[in-house]
């Protein structure tokens, strides 16, 4: 393999470090990796993962990336890829701001915050797996094991990275996946997701091809995915404008936001982000600020609250 570096001008505004600082606000899985400095991933090419590397720089109205791709024989795939990761806002945007009093706000605050697809259906669908009924740190640190487990690592301008197998997944027991600290339920839902793609039977072309219920559907028919998940990769990875309203985290945002609630009910936020509509995506990139937000804030008091109790004692 013959490495190969190329630049990939981006349409603004676009902010690219905060876009995917999220990747590592929970720690490191070692599949989507970013240092503050260099995007590392990877991308499914036939039967085979590409690592490359990106790094950010220009303005937030010219933004630029500088990619480094680890077999130059895959940049059209990958080049392909970059260009599509950052999903735009439509063209009603502009309009759901001006209706929009928070989100014009959160705009202005964090300018070109954009939503950050996920290529591989295999990994986006165990981050959906993973993250179910556990904190988002715990989740990282059992797919970075499973990573490290059942993956390939890459190495590419001096990062590694790794590449979920689904031949290797599919052929894994309950019981190694359990040794890695994962319920029985979610190893199970891991192998089956697993098989299906190893075996032809899910495909992201496929579902690409699908309408939105065709595309729920299909994946709800998965043992352990349910509609959240299958609507994060209708959002994530397909980049419609799905709002995932039994994700926990989108209920605390729109909670936050809108309804002065901590945790509404899914037909609640449904219903309280119906005007978002194309412009569903970019909201809850920027709705995920607010909960960064707050569990900053909660973080901090808790601090203060042991010191408190400390200083008692």
């Amino acid at each position: 393999m013959r490495p190969e570096t190329f630049t990939v001008c981006l349409p603004g505004p676009l902010d690219i470090p905060s876009s995917v600082e999220f990747l590592r606000s929970w720690g490191d899985d070692g599949i989507d990796r970013w240092d503050g400095r260099t995007l590392v991933r990877t991308l499914p090419v036939g039967h085979t993962h590409v690592a490359y590397a990106c790094r950010p720089s220009g303005s937030l109205e010219a933004p630029i990336l500088h990619v480094r791709v680890a077999d130059a024989a895959c940049r059209r795939e990958v080049e392909k890829a970059v260009r599509a990761t950052f999903v735009p806002p439509p063209p009603t945007y502009a309009d759901l701001l001006a209706r929009d009093p928070l989100l014009a706000r959160l705009e202005r605050q964090h300018p070109g915050v954009r939503p950050v697809r996920q290529f591989d259906p295999l990994t986006a669908l165990i981050r959906c797996i993973t993250a179910q009924q556990v904190n988002l740190r715990w989740a990282t640190t059992v797919r970075r094991r499973l990573a490290e487990a059942f993956g390939d690592r890459h190495v590419i301008d001096g990062h590694s990275v790794y590449s979920l197998r689904a031949d290797r997944l599919a052929a894994a027991t309950v019981a190694e996946l359990r040794a890695l600290q994962l319920t029985a339920r979610k190893a199970e839902s891991i192998i089956r997701v697993a098989e299906a793609i190893a075996s032809g039977r899910l495909t992201l072309a496929e579902l690409a091809e699908l309408p939105d219920e065709e595309v729920i559907a299909r994946l709800t028919a998965l043992p352990g995915i349910g509609r959240w998940s299958a609507e994060w990769i209708l959002a994530r990875t397909l980049g419609r404008p799905c709002v995932v309203a039994g994700d926990l985290g989108v209920r605390k945002a729109v909670g936050l936001a809108y309804l002065d609630t901590l945790v509404p009910l899914e037909h609640a936020v449904r219903a309280a982000t119906a005007h978002w509509g194309e412009a569903a995506l970019t909201a809850q990139a920027l709705m995920r600020i607010l909960t960064a937000r707050s569990a900053m804030q909660n973080t901090e008091r808790l601090k203060t609250a042991k010191l408190q109790i400390s200083s008692k004692i």
